[in-house]
């Protein structure tokens, strides 16, 4: 019963693809002769020409080799976002981690790096020769890539992910997600968080499953839980509520891949554990290697709590349905995010209780691509500008 990888979705207007770069706000403008495209001026349908061209060859990354790098404070969350950016580029990068303490962590993002970092001179782990890209996210990274820009200068490309809360100056391109209020003329925003799910690894990781996912009988439901955080609350009722609807689907034959996070606590995976026992599954809360990759790849169908945006954006890269379950709680920025991608075809709430496994297509959801393809298009019409100047 799976659909195909990045189905056809006749229903679908372009301006409404999920895989559409958005600057809210800004009129469309026509692109002046000799000039690439900005998110202010390219029409929608040019640019899922690129990436379509671009997602059936990974060969076709005008970028790719260039050196990087990702500077971020180590957090899982930030360094995926960074990670599935410069992946999507095909950059030759370097990771970073920077932990400023005292009085310098205290004034990030608006103060300055630590002078005790040296950095430019020689032995630090900032100096020359400058990187082609810095790709930086968390507030601790941006002191860095303020400094980091004023030496380089236009020979090296800065990308912020995330608000940095310090101004458009901060770097030559800022990316927010689209239920974020930050827009202006080097801001660019997606429905979803970039990750490294490209179409192309979730196709390599389909074609080598582990006998024990790819014996699961189907339709395989991927259940991927969060937990608590401060926005939604999980009470015992949102518990009881989930494992009702998971065991009305065990009830239709379903076999399950079941993976928690940090967050999720103990009643809320017994809760899971109790509506699938008896049926066939995979149910990891830690320990060995988080098969969570494969379950993406494998899954029929995916349930997601709402409490992740980077979960819920990943799921949605597989294109297959989605289904959200929505705790006690929530947030008017949180809500934003879910409409959109209810809107865009990809998710739909979870039933109380199942009678039937609905399917539905949607084209996959790739933020990391298009965020990439901006950064591609930008660089191409600097370095064009700024000849003799740009490596």
């Amino acid at each position: 019963m799976s659909p195909p990888i990045d189905p056809p979705h006749s229903n679908q207007s372009d301006a409404n693809r999920p895989d559409a770069i958005r600057n809210a706000g800004e009129p469309q403008r026509p692109t002046p002769t000799g000039f690439l495209s900005s998110p202010l001026d390219i029409t929608v349908s040019a640019r899922q020409k690129v990436l379509m061209n671009l997602q059936s060859s990974d060969t076709d990354r005008p970028l790719a080799g260039k050196s990087a790098w990702i500077i971020t404070d180590g957090k899982a969350g930030m360094v995926v976002q960074a990670r599935g950016v410069a992946d999507a580029l095909g950059l030759d990068y370097e990771m970073k981690d920077v932990q400023p303490t005292g009085i310098w962590r205290v004034m990030a993002p608006w103060g300055p790096v630590n002078p005790s970092e040296k950095l430019g001179q020689p032995g630090s782990r900032f100096a020359p020769p400058w990187p082609d890209f810095v790709i930086a996210t968390g507030r601790a990274s941006i002191p860095y890539v303020r400094a980091i820009r004023r030496k380089a200068g236009p020979a090296t490309y800065t990308v912020v992910l995330q608000d940095p809360k310090s101004g458009a100056n901060t770097a030559d391109l800022i990316w927010v997600p689209a239920h974020d209020k930050r827009r202006g003329a080097n801001v660019i925003t997606t429905t979803t968080s970039p990750h490294s799910f490209s179409q192309s690894r979730l196709a390599d990781l389909r074609a080598n499953l582990p006998a024990e996912i790819s014996g699961l009988p189907g339709p395989r439901i991927a259940v991927i839980l969060g937990g608590k955080n401060g926005v939604y609350k999980f009470t015992e009722a949102d518990d009881d509520r989930l494992e009702s609807s998971l065991a009305s689907l065990a009830a239709l034959g379903a076999s399950f891949m079941i993976t928690s996070s940090r967050r999720s606590h103990q009643r809320l995976i017994a809760a899971t554990d109790k509506a699938t026992k008896d049926a066939p599954r995979i149910l990891w809360t830690g320990g060995d290697d988080n098969p969570y990759p494969n379950f993406l790849a494998a899954a029929d169908a995916l349930i997601v709590t709402a409490d992740s945006v980077n979960m819920c954006g990943e799921a949605c890269a597989t294109g297959r349905p989605v289904y959200v379950f929505t705790p006690s709680g929530g947030s008017p920025k949180f809500s934003r995010f879910h409409d959109a991608l209810s809107a865009q075809g990809a998710t739909r709430p979870l039933p109380a209780s199942f009678g039937q496994l609905e399917s539905w297509d949607y084209h996959a959801i790739d933020a990391a691509r298009a965020i990439a393809t901006e950064i591609e298009q930008r660089y191409a019409r600097r370095k064009h500008m700024l000849a003799g100047l740009t490596r």
